[in-house]
């Protein structure tokens, strides 16, 4: 994983339920996104700019995972993130 997490992009808004999920809109492709708590807790750490290490710090201290689980969270939520061009590639 790299030490810097990509910033998202400026047409993609997210909106957050009480329980912790939420939902992404693209305003571009006018499409969104639902994300569930553990993916809302990666994306505040993406528009926040956090380092990866701050994020899987978060996700253990919220759930009972450890730091393998954690990071291998973050990897997979940030592919699909950059899969669906909701991030830029890293």
């Amino acid at each position: 994983m790299t030490d810097v997490l990509p910033i998202p992009y400026d047409h993609i808004v997210a909106a957050e339920f009480d329980g912790g999920e939420g939902v992404l809109i693209d305003l571009n492709a006018k499409r969104y996104y639902q994300l569930n708590e553990t993916a809302m807790v990666v994306w505040r750490g993406l528009e926040l700019n956090l380092p990866p290490s701050e994020v899987i710090g978060q996700l253990m201290a919220a759930y009972e995972v450890s730091a393998e689980q954690a990071a291998a969270s973050v990897e997979r939520l940030l592919r699909e993130f950059q899969d669906r061009q909701i991030v830029p590639a890293g």
